[in-house]
């Protein structure tokens, strides 16, 4: 029945009549499958059972059937080609009626393939493009600081990036910046200020590890506040330096002639808080900073002020001449892959008191490198399937709070300090012009009053190795390979050989029959032939003879 008001009539019908239909349909496929059963046909396909083994003249039966199907196919193709033949020749007859179209469509064909390839992207984690953005940054700045980590300041100064930003044209002005100057003990960053101010200004920093994104404080500024909330003053999120940087900056670029902005460039080796230091000045994240090395891989440019804009650069490239200690620290091997990091933690430990680690890291004694980070998998509960110590992400974190804002260590500053061979007393003149030293000394030592430092005691003293070599020219970032000497003084130096590395560097059909050379407080390790323990060793153990 059609409806009121309605276009077409409803589909609804009632449940009896509904019900009715269903017991009809079902009636009638039961009387179609009875007919079906009485003449014999079945929806099934039967399989074809084939020629029977015993079947005379099999060979013969299945050679027709073989060509009767090959002829099958022929026919089909020929059929297929025929019809393909035919689409052509009406495609054709179609292209030539529709006149021009075609042309047009090829000439908008050609067109496009005659358009130039973009150039490929370049590879942001190669050297050649990370020097290449050193120094654009280089030739931008007015002003370049290179960023030391007050832990090791000497190790984190490179002679070459120095060299080449006092040579560019433009009277550029180089500072220093000592980072990370909580992680110190107080006396050793006081004795650093004083040895680096006789070659250029120097200024202590904190940087704030806390800073978040804009975004995520205007969600937290739009709540409402409880009356009784504690400003988080912590530790990492104090900031120390910002002002006395930020006046320094200011005063100079006042005094400049030049009407355009204070360009100042960051430099430095990776993670030695570039990057955290323009957060810190801006007051917002302005730049990717994390634990993790190599995280900036270009150069950006960031406005703390009217008249000042600073420039983030990656990490110098480490030069593979260098000494082992300075490339796990410096370099990026271990995050591209070319060193161990198992090796890179090994290097560390030689480097630093055996007690001294012991204490920082609250584990018991160990022998060597394999067996201590064994101990610390077990303390931080790096387990792997079974339970079984996971040493590589033991490894991992132990790099990471060497590397990052984590471990307190420190390095002697030297007593008798000279001018490196680039340097000059008419360099240091020119170098500490322009800058009001007096206002920059009284904001250093505010700087220090406010930050909290750790005990000579907790701090773990480290051998520095000196000046880092960097690479800043594209055709020095060629691989180099380490000096062979070097290598072989590390192997010396290793204070503790385990058994598994000494039978590892064993040839298995020759073993070694020659005792080892003893060197004065150093254990030796030789594996021994299990075979012929009891012909070569005095001591050996007999069941049949010590147990009765």
């Amino acid at each position: 029945m059609k409806r009121p008001k309605l276009k077409t009539a409803s589909k609804r019908v009632s449940c009896s009549k509904r019900y009715k239909i269903q017991k009809k349909v079902r009636e009638h496929n039961r009387k179609l499958k009875k007919e079906a059963k009485k003449k014999g046909v079945s929806k099934r396909v039967k399989k074809d059972p084939g020629v029977p083994s015993s079947a005379p003249f099999k060979e013969e039966v299945l050679r027709e059937a073989e060509q009767r199907r090959l002829q099958i196919e022929e026919d089909k193709e020929k059929k297929r080609q025929t019809k393909i033949v035919e689409r052509a020749k009406k495609r054709k007859k179609e292209t030539a009626s529709k006149g021009s179209e075609p042309t047009a469509k090829k000439a908008r064909q050609d067109v496009v393939e005659k358009q130039p390839e973009k150039p490929a992207a370049p590879d942001k984690n190669s050297k050649h493009y990370r020097c290449s953005e050193l120094n654009k940054v280089i030739d931008a700045s007015d002003v370049v600081i290179e960023v030391l980590d007050a832990r090791d300041p000497l190790g984190c100064r490179c002679p070459q990036l120095e060299e080449a930003v006092l040579q560019r044209e433009g009277n550029k002005k180089l500072i220093l910046v000592l980072s990370k100057i909580d992680l110190v003990p107080i006396e050793n960053v006081e004795r650093w200020i004083q040895c680096l101010q006789l070659e250029f200004p120097v200024v202590a920093f904190k940087a704030s590890t806390q800073i978040k994104d804009k975004t995520v404080q205007a969600r937290k500024s739009s709540r409402i506040v409880a009356s009784h909330e504690v400003l988080d003053r912590s530790r990492a999120a104090a900031c120390s330096g910002d002002g006395c940087l930020t006046e320094l900056l200011t005063s100079f670029a006042a005094n400049k002639q030049d009407e355009a902005s204070l360009k100042v460039g960051l430099v430095g080796f990776p993670n030695v808080g570039k990057s955290s230091i323009i957060n810190s000045m801006k007051g917002i994240l302005a730049c990717n900073a994390g634990v993790k090395r190599g995280i900036t891989k270009s150069m950006e440019e960031v406005h703390i002020l009217k008249n000042v804009k600073l420039i983030d650069s990656p990490g110098v490239v480490a030069s593979a001449s260098n000494p082992p200690a300075s490339m796990a620290l410096r370099s990026l091997q271990v995050e591209e892959g070319q060193q161990n990091v198992l090796e890179a933690v090994r290097t560390l430990l030689k480097q630093c008191d055996h007690s001294q680690i012991m204490l920082q890291y609250n584990i018991p004694d160990f022998r060597n490198s394999l067996e201590f980070l064994t101990l610390f998998a077990k303390k931080r509960g790096y387990l792997q399937k079974g339970g079984v110590p996971n040493t590589q992400q033991a490894a991992t974190a132990f790099l990471a709070d060497w590397t990052g804002a984590k471990v307190s260590y420190h390095c002697k500053a030297p007593e008798n300090h000279g001018l490196p061979a680039y340097m000059s007393d008419a360099v240091v003149t020119e170098m500490q012009s322009g800058w009001d030293l007096d206002n920059l000394k009284k904001g250093n030592e505010e700087t220090l009053k406010g930050v909290k430092f750790p005990s000579q005691a907790s701090s773990i003293g480290f051998i520095s190795k000196g000046p880092t070599a960097g690479q800043l020219s594209v055709l020095d970032s060629s691989e180099e390979t380490p000096v062979a000497a070097e290598g072989a003084a590390e192997q010396n130096d290793e204070p503790v050989q385990s058994a598994e590395e000494a039978n590892k560097t064993e040839e298995p059909d020759k073993p070694q029959t020659a005792p080892l050379k003893k060197q004065p407080g150093q254990v030796q390790f030789q594996s021994v032939d299990i075979s012929r323990t009891a012909a070569t060793t005095d001591d050996a153990y007999d069941f049949n003879t010590h147990f009765k």
